[in-house]
């Protein structure tokens, strides 16, 4: 069974690629995401469902164009009366995850009827954040990043934005990806200044336990490396062809779509079946193929680093040193408020790895760290988990009013 998920994963990403560099050369791809420009996430996602909706824009210190969303008040038209909370994504996802299900079931929605001041974050590269102040995205100079430029620059480019528009210091929820970069920040005392707290579902700060088939062996056989030494600067699994393609595979005996989900991120409990339509409406984004050899640099070593430009002569250009420097967990402030919920079925954010950074925070402030466990849920749940309000966001908006 290894073996075969392997083999597809190899096929899969080769077949990204050659499609990816098909487009390219006929340059349909820059007019599909021009078109897609014309719209945003909220007349796609969230006017919809009968809520007030606005769209900012964010510029990094390196020119990055970043899309934010804003949802000021509850769907009953009442102005919220509560701190503005930051929403951030995970990877291959951008911040219509957290308005894809119903009002009642996702938590953008959630926290608006609940009186929060909700901001969801687009990182770079995503389809309504493809902008920048010099750079085009079928230049591969725009794609010359990892997650450690989401942490020096989207994430508190983003935070100050929010900071700087409500003049309130604010809560901050990741998943996934998003609780990497918030870690990393953490650590080097970036951004805490301007954040009330912070919640991490499905914590990322260690991989090298992650047991996720699929993730495992495209970093094993180093695909990303291969990927960006042919040229494929953009990791870019969207685009009509490829949505036909993965249509093609939902389709294969054994292979539906749930079940290729399921072999990303270990068997979700409770997202709903008729999700996964949708989901590929609007999902996966795009990312750098230097983000995805980055994370594939940490399943490998097990270490949460810097990016690793592969000698040492490289390295000490970067970072004065011949390794890529650590992120130390162990430095992010004791009595900074945090709320972790991590899943046993998990495959990404893998329990194992979860419990090497809980050994980190052992010392922390007992009262503003809380731990939550679910033995059922897997990745996805998270997010887009039908009882995850119960289980998960009513316990969420309980610690912010502590904070």
């Amino acid at each position: 069974m290894a073996y075969t998920s392997a083999i597809s994963f190899v096929v899969l990403i080769f077949c990204l690629f050659s499609i990816s560099r098909a487009l390219r050369n006929l340059n349909l791809f820059n007019k599909q995401h021009d078109s897609v420009s014309e719209v945003g996430i909220c007349s796609l996602l969230i006017e919809t469902q009968g809520y007030t909706c606005e769209e900012h824009t964010v510029t990094t210190k390196d020119g990055y164009i970043l899309s934010m969303q804003r949802i000021p008040a509850g769907r009953d038209g009442k102005k919220a009366n509560k701190p503005p909370v930051l929403l951030q994504h995970g990877l291959l996802m951008d911040g219509g995850t957290w308005v894809l299900n119903s009002p009642n079931e996702s938590l953008g929605f959630i926290l608006a009827d609940n009186g929060f001041d909700v901001w969801i974050a687009n990182t770079r590269g995503t389809n309504y954040s493809r902008s920048h102040t010099s750079l085009s995205p079928s230049d591969p100079a725009y794609w010359e990043w990892s997650w450690d430029e989401l942490v020096a620059f989207d994430l508190p480019a983003s935070i100050q934005f929010v900071h700087n528009k409500t003049g309130q210091n604010l809560h901050y929820v990741g998943h996934s990806l998003g609780t990497l970069i918030a870690f990393s920040a953490f650590s080097k005392d970036q951004t805490l200044s301007l954040l009330r707290s912070a919640v991490l579902l499905s914590p990322i700060a260690y991989l090298g336990r992650m047991s996720s088939t699929l993730a495992r062996a495209g970093a094993d056989a180093f695909l990303g490396e291969d990927l960006y030494w042919l040229g494929l600067h953009e990791f870019a699994p969207r685009g009509k062809a490829v949505a036909d393609l993965m249509s093609v595979i939902c389709h294969m005996p054994d292979n539906d779509c749930s079940n290729l989900m399921t072999s990303f991120t270990g068997q979700n409990c409770c997202v709903n079946s008729s999700m996964t339509d949708k989901f590929l409406e609007h999902e996966p984004q795009s990312t750098s193929t230097k983000n995805m050899i980055h994370l594939a640099q940490m399943i490998r070593s097990g270490t949460i680093t810097m990016y690793d430009y592969g000698n040492a002569d490289d390295n000490q250009k970067h970072y004065g040193q011949s390794t890529p420097l650590i992120y130390d967990m162990g430095s992010i402030p004791r009595d900074f408020p945090m709320y972790l919920s991590y899943g046993g079925a998990d495959e990404l954010s893998d329990a194992a790895d979860v419990k090497t950074l809980l050994d980190i925070f052992k010392h922390h402030d007992p009262n503003n760290l809380v731990v939550q466990f679910r033995k059922d849920y897997a990745h996805a749940d998270f997010i887009f988990g039908v009882n995850a309000k119960d289980v998960v966001y009513d316990h969420v908006m309980a610690f912010f009013m502590l904070h």
